[in-house]
């Protein structure tokens, strides 16, 4: 799909690397509109590519309709999807205090998982009125973690719900393979966003030390290059990709 002239909705778009695919894709032409949390940065951000912000809680459902809706209306539709929103704990399935709190299990799949889904079937749904280029009707960028694959001690409902964002994007594209939809999974190893963005440089070092190369923490532009690729190249379809420098997760 041509960048040039698309409509695009940056979940999480106030900052790190949905921040950075938002600058990435108004840099290729892109409209854009960015949907985060009322605290965050995002009508800044919005402000500063010409776009739009939209204010939501992703594990609100009614406030994510609106806010897509929203999106959609202001941008005149939209191909492009990134979401980037989410977020773990650190809790054993078992410990010396008792079992993992039930509660916190669900309040991390519904952060992650549910609201991957739910944000995919509503653009899904704005992206079938699109008239298609070359067959095609939309990109859906879900955001996944190595530790899908990986992970570590304490991170068993991080994982679950990563794993499920995985899980989903053979599915997903295969159910709207037919209107012209793709759907990719990212999944990054640690990045310099957030909490990690300023740690020291021999913390860093110890985080990275199994990675291939380069050993160190992904940039945000470097998911951000990846988010174009995939938008590109129409033949990037159901699968996840591992954002990771070679790092496998170590079990702590």
């Amino acid at each position: 799909m041509e960048i040039a002239g698309k409509k695009a909705i940056v979940f999480g778009g106030a900052s790190g690397m949905a921040k950075a695919s938002a600058e990435l894709l108004k840099a290729k032409g892109a409209g854009i509109a960015i949907v985060d949390l009322p605290t965050s940065k995002g009508a800044e951000v919005a402000k500063e590519l010409g776009g739009s912000f939209f204010d939501c809680n992703v594990m609100d459902e009614e406030q994510t309709e609106a806010a897509v809706n929203g999106a959609v209306e202001a941008l005149g539709g939209v191909h492009i999807a990134v979401n980037t929103t989410g977020g773990g704990i650190a809790k054993r399935t078992l410990t010396k205090e008792g079992p993992h709190p039930l509660a916190d299990f669900r309040r991390i799949i519904e952060l992650n998982l549910i609201s991957a889904f739910n944000i995919s079937r509503l653009v899904a749904d704005a992206m079938s009125k699109n008239e298609p280029e070359d067959d095609e009707r939309g990109v859906i960028i879900n955001t996944a973690s190595i530790a899908a694959f990986e992970g570590q001690i304490g991170q068993v409902a991080y994982t679950a719900a990563k794993a499920g964002i995985a899980g989903m994007a053979l599915t997903m594209a295969r159910d709207l393979g037919s209107l012209g939809i793709r759907a990719v999974t990212i999944a990054p190893s640690l990045f310099a966003t957030g909490l990690t963005a300023g740690i020291p440089k021999e913390f860093e070092d110890k985080l990275t030390k199994d990675a291939a190369f380069p050993k160190r923490m992904g940039r945000p532009e470097e998911y951000g290059k990846l988010v174009v690729a995939i938008v590109e190249n129409p033949m990037l379809n159901g699968g996840t990709i591992r954002l990771d420098a070679g790092q496998r997760f170590a079990p702590k």
